[in-house]
């Protein structure tokens, strides 16, 4: 039997409020393997972005454990995390995450400089070229509409050749059209690269592609 490449045992994560002790998410447990593609879906406030963030190793369950590939990330301190990250995970989020000052292809040469990549710049135009915009590479964000950016970020996700990806409402900030083509891009471009996509989305369309969905509601899976 095939380990998952991404397992979570038992995540509980609470914090403190005016109100007492609140939790986000209550004992989840799931299993990923490789190359597939699962969606997190949910009601605003149901602790999907929380337990995404507890997956890729941006957060801490106040119980439980996380494994990435063989893993177990939420044993380690913040530094070793983040060079998991580094050489293993991928992120798109809504709001892109591009930084303002760098050109188009800056922002998606950016993981591949910080590598250390001596082809970050032939690397990022390729990737692109593969996103639909090549002719756009000199342009900075604010030159950008909404769903070129987010080709942006997903040229800049995929760049590094990521073994999991991790969405997290991708096409939120999208119009119906951008949605459409921006949603066929991240599936097209994760089935060419076999990544292991973890998904969260408020579209029904795009959760209904992936192979395995997750409803999650206070905080637990129903």
């Amino acid at each position: 039997m095939k380990i998952p490449l991404l397992k979570a045992k038992n995540i509980t994560k609470e914090v403190n409020s005016p109100e007492g002790v609140l939790t986000i998410v209550s004992d989840i447990n799931l299993a990923v393997h490789q190359g597939q593609a699962i969606s997190i879906v949910g009601p605003s406030g149901s602790g999907k972005t929380s337990l995404l963030a507890i997956l890729a190793g941006l957060d801490l369950p106040s119980k439980g454990q996380v494994w990435l590939a063989d893993q177990e990330i939420t044993s380690l301190d913040e530094d070793t995390r983040a060079q998991i990250r580094g050489e293993k995970v991928g992120f798109v989020f809504q709001s892109f995450h591009l930084l303002s000052r760098l050109s188009a292809v800056e922002n998606v040469m950016l993981p591949l400089e910080i590598k250390g990549d001596r082809q970050a710049k032939q690397k990022a135009l390729k990737a692109l070229t593969r996103v639909g915009l090549k002719k756009r590479a000199s342009h900075l964000p604010n030159q950008l509409s909404g769903g070129e950016k987010q080709r942006v970020a997903i040229a800049r996700a995929f760049v590094t050749r990521p073994t999991i990806l991790f969405a997290d409402e991708p096409t939120g900030n999208l119009d119906k059209a951008s949605t459409q083509s921006v949603g066929e891009l991240l599936f097209s471009i994760n089935q060419e690269s076999d990544t292991t996509l973890i998904l969260v989305t408020h579209d029904p369309v795009l959760a209904g592609r992936c192979e395995l969905t997750y409803q999650l509601d206070e905080g637990r899976i129903q």
